[in-house]
């Protein structure tokens, strides 16, 4: 049986938020699957936001030099990725944003230099976990849009979301138990190997 790496990433500025509750509840179903897990959490890294040099266009390297070469090694090495992030102006959070604008020498390297990553060809999956106040589900839009850009550069298939709105005070996920009960069995579906990728993204959205 494969051993699984699944790497859970925590963009939210609060410890503890919604989110990054959410996002140890998936990771502990990806546990429960056998996966071996390693949780992240963002805001405890150094990473500066993209400088648009175009360096990558050339190398397919980010010319840029803090936390974000630790990460990207994580990334790329992980079977599973679990994304989690709060949402803020109807969209990710500016931590989750820094990580994902840095991954554009992924897409340089995929798309300007159309090189394959060494992972080209591997069963690698992603999920992403957000959460917010507003009532309106069209926060989960520029979400979605957002992330599956950052999947394609990653060479990650888009296998699952769960998108919890009206849930905004610290905690506040903890009352919502079908939520928490979700991230769990998504985060084992993940992790799970006999069973082919999804042909369609499992969507979910709670209120």
């Amino acid at each position: 049986m494969m051993n699984i790496k699944v790497l859970g990433i925590s963009t939210s500025p609060r410890i503890k938020g919604n989110s990054d509750l959410l996002l140890r509840r998936a990771l502990d179903g990806a546990e429960s699957a056998g996966a071996s897990t390693e949780y992240v959490r963002l805001p405890d890294y150094k990473v500066s936001p993209c400088i648009e040099c175009n360096a990558c266009y050339t190398t397919g390297l980010c010319k840029v030099q803090d936390d974000y070469q630790q990460l990207l090694k994580k990334m790329l090495d992980a079977d599973r990725i679990i994304f989690a992030t709060p949402i803020f102006f109807m969209t990710v959070c500016a931590q989750a944003k820094m990580l994902i604008d840095r991954c554009q020498c992924l897409w340089a390297h995929k798309y300007v230099l159309k090189k394959e990553l060494n992972t080209a060809g591997h069963d690698r999956r992603a999920m992403v976990i957000a959460v917010g106040g507003s009532r309106s589900k069209k926060q989960f839009e520029s979400v979605r849009l957002t992330m599956e850009s950052y999947f394609d550069s990653l060479q990650m298939l888009y296998a699952a979301n769960l998108f919890v709105n009206k849930i905004d005070a610290l905690g506040d996920i903890e009352k919502h138990p079908s939520a928490l009960n979700e991230a769990y069995r998504l985060g084992s579906l993940l992790a799970a190997t006999d069973s082919p990728p999804p042909q369609k993204s499992i969507d979910i959205e709670l209120a």
